[in-house]
């Protein structure tokens, strides 16, 4: 069995950006810098069969390069207490077209419809019990939060071998605009 998903890389320069709002809270687990992705999809574990299957969809998916923005910071869930500190995308009507293509391409290898709503965003922190008061002073500090725009030109299949250190992401097949 491998564990997939597909995903859109983060530039390093915007992983820089991202880095920089990175502070102390207790019981916050950052995301290291180069770990940062935007998850189109999230798959789970699959036989290898299954995944070559997946891979020869995704090869199916035709888009042209587009620019996307990083802008603002939330957590989810959002009337609970907080689990994920995100970084959200400016509006960005052809990263939801991308994002539907490559749904349908998952769906077309016999795999089921996601089971929740696209929201695109990067996980930057996963909480553990932290004091509600440091997080609201990360939401007030970074509510203006927005990164350049930047080019997205592919998007990459992954694995990720989960480690207690945390997951180790192997990219498996990339998929380049045209």
């Amino acid at each position: 069995m491998i564990r997939l998903f597909i995903a859109i890389d983060i530039p390093e320069n915007i992983c820089e950006d991202i880095g920089d709002i990175y502070e102390a809270i207790p019981g916050a687990r950052w995301t290291p810098e180069n770990q940062l992705h935007l998850t189109l999809r999230f798959i789970g574990d699959v036989s290898e069969d299954i995944a070559q299957t997946i891979d020869n969809s995704l090869k199916t998916v035709k888009f042209a390069p587009f620019t996307m923005q990083l802008q603002s910071v939330g957590f989810f869930p959002p009337r609970k207490e907080p689990r994920i500190l995100w970084c959200g995308i400016a509006k960005n009507d052809i990263l939801i077209r991308l994002q539907k293509h490559v749904e349908r391409a998952v769906i077309a290898a016999g795999l089921p419809n996601a089971d929740r709503k696209f929201h695109p965003h990067i996980t930057v922190a996963r909480l553990n019990g932290s004091p509600p008061q440091k997080l609201a002073g990360f939401m007030s500090a970074n509510s203006l939060f927005k990164t350049k725009p930047f080019l997205v030109s592919k998007f990459i299949l992954y694995s990720s071998v989960l480690k207690r250190e945390g997951p180790l992401h192997i990219k498996e097949a990339e998929y380049k605009f045209i």
